[in-house]
């Protein structure tokens, strides 16, 4: 009988170890590529539709495109909770992927139908160009907030859906997962190349109908492909968001706020420290942010009969407060970050702009489409990176005992974001001194400002990401890898606040402001030395933040042989190169 029920149970287990692995991670990624093609297929030319076909000025796109990129940014942090909470990973990316589908498909209906974008402009009478009216900018932020949900879905589940696809509990799980992350970015280094050139060029030379509608059909397909990989795929059920136990520490800390305990942990006062799940690395108590620990107090009428709290709400286990604790250190060195990407969406807005009025040929017949200027940072990210982790860190670690920690690399990669903004300056300043001699200046002279934003997302972002899922506790991923996103959106934020201050304040009647319509008359190189004025006051400010940070509970710091480096060291860690 045992034997009939366990053969049984086998075959009723059978279909579920079929499922997974890399069959289902070729649906998965190509569902992603084709996603990402669609999505920043759209996204890589935008400024330049919105100046082109919507006649707005130059400040008035960059803050739509600033709001739509923080928009994006911030729902993925909505999107885990949901996943995490209640409906789960694949249903997460099955519905974002529908309202994506919509946004690309109003997008391209603005640019189809006459009635959605403003008339073209009189050939004769060019400064007259008749703005969007209400409808059309309201049919076009509809598409950009249906693009934006969907992104928030699909960008906070993809990475975790397609781990959960291999067996983290086997050698053969973790090569997997390892092996799936290379190919996740090799994958979005050939969408951005992709839709930085083969797109743009359509949309620039052929059609924005055609362009975008590409896009639409790239998503529609990444639609299919999804559906069609269902039997295939490891589906994990919700277990609640670790967001809620944050919640709950912060709030069962307040309504114990009146409570006395040592300001160092004497043996006098109880905490509720249970065992923690299988998996979950142990966090001790630590001396810092001690009004926290008020939260695992054990006090009368806390513990039932059966050791568990009473009510969760007014008692949380030791970990629970570590958890937080790591939060609240990881916030200000995440602040410190969000300059550098601030310098880095100029690339896509007022960079894209300065290239549109450069000679932009190669050859006598063909024409490079402004927003392609952006490939040469994408070009300098592939092949810094395998140089860096295969080259560099050997070679330095072989001769003098010596690597860069991740905070180390942020803060180089603070000082590459701050040259890119001098050489930007200077190069629109030489293009602006031979527009008045009626020269033009190759584009190519943009070239050095891509390739320092190049290597400042080859330091800082990647070293954001690494420190993010490093300092966090295991479990606690989903918030690590929501945080990135978040600095976008503050970057969005604050370049959009930027935008509007410089436009308003720096001009007058007689004066043109610095980001006048008319780069010409304008101070763009001014507003370039703003954002590396203010990289500088960050640097000193990260450093701050840097030399001070207590890292995670049990970890230890590296001991390296030079003492005077740079930035303070990281923990030492045998995954550092996990990321790169």
């Amino acid at each position: 009988m045992e034997v009939a029920q366990e053969s049984s149970k086998n075959q009723k287990t059978s279909p579920e170890k079929k499922r997974g692995g890399w069959r289902a991670i070729t649906f998965i990624l190509g569902n992603e590529t084709l996603e990402r093609m669609g999505t920043m297929g759209l996204s890589a030319n935008f400024i330049v539709y919105l100046t082109k076909v919507f006649h707005m000025e130059p400040v008035q796109a960059s803050i739509v495109c600033s709001l739509w990129l923080g928009l994006t940014s911030i729902l993925p942090l909505l999107g885990a909770i949901i996943s995490d909470a209640y409906v789960g990973r694949f249903k997460t990316i099955a519905y974002s992927s529908f309202f994506t589908l919509l946004g690309l498909m109003t997008v391209t209906l603005t640019s189809w139908l006459p009635q959605l974008h403003p008339p073209r402009c009189n050939s004769l009478h060019q400064d007259n160009c008749v703005g969007p009216n209400k409808l059309q900018l309201r049919i076009l932020w509809l598409g950009l907030g249906l693009l934006s949900i969907g992104s928030g879905g699909i960008r906070s589940c993809s990475i975790p859906f397609g781990a959960d696809q291999f067996d983290q509990q086997t050698q053969q799980g973790l090569k997997g997962i390892a092996s799936y992350f290379n190919w996740y970015y090799t994958t979005f280094s050939v969408v951005l190349i992709i839709s930085h050139t083969v797109i743009v060029y359509i949309q620039d030379n052929i059609s924005w109908v055609i362009g975008f509608g590409v896009t639409t059909c790239l998503m529609a397909s990444a639609i299919i492909l999804f559906f069609v990989g269902m039997r295939f795929y490891v589906y994990v059920k919700p277990e609640g968001s670790v967001f809620f136990s944050i919640v709950r520490v912060i709030m069962a800390a307040r309504k114990k706020r009146t409570l006395k305990i040592p300001a160092v942990d004497d043996g006098t006062v109880e905490y509720y420290d249970p065992p923690v799940k299988h998996g979950i690395s142990k966090l001790p108590l630590t001396d810092q942010f001690r009004f926290l620990d008020k939260a695992a107090v054990i006090a009368e009428g806390d513990i039932t009969s059966d050791g568990v709290p009473a009510n969760k709400w007014l008692l949380c286990s030791v970990q629970e407060v570590e958890e937080v604790k790591c939060l609240i250190r990881i916030i200000p060195v995440w602040s410190a970050g969000i300059i550098s990407i601030v310098a880095m969406t100029l690339q896509g807005t007022f960079i894209v702009l300065q290239a549109k009025i450069m000679d932009r040929h190669m050859g006598p017949h063909f024409e490079i489409p402004a927003a392609s200027i952006q490939v040469i940072s994408f070009i300098t990210i592939g092949i810094w990176v395998p140089i860096y982790d295969r080259l560099l860190v050997p070679s330095l670690w072989r001769i003098r005992k010596f690597r860069f920690t991740v905070l180390q690399r942020m803060g180089i990669g603070i000082v590459f974001s701050i040259l890119s903004m001098l050489s930007a300056g200077i190069v629109e300043k030489v293009r602006r001194t031979r527009a008045t001699e009626m020269t033009q200046t190759s584009v190519f002279w943009l070239s050095l400002p891509m390739i320092l934003t190049g290597l400042c997302e080859s330091f800082n972002f990647i070293g954001q990401i690494e420190f993010f899922n490093g300092q966090f506790p295991d479990h606690m991923r989903s918030i690590a890898n929501s945080l990135f996103p978040l600095s976008f959106a503050a970057a969005s934020c604050l370049n959009s606040l930027l935008v509007t201050i410089v436009h308003k304040f720096t001009g007058s009647k007689d004066k043109p402001d610095w980001l006048n319509k008319d780069f010409d008359r304008g101070k763009l190189d001014y507003f370039y030395y703003l954002i590396a004025g203010l990289g500088v006051v960050n640097l000193v400010y990260f450093w701050y933040c840097a030399r001070n940070y207590q890292y995670k509970a049990g970890s230890q710091i590296e001991d390296l042989t030079e003492e005077d480096t740079f930035l303070i060291t990281e923990p030492n860690r045998s995954h550092d190169k996990s990321i790169t």
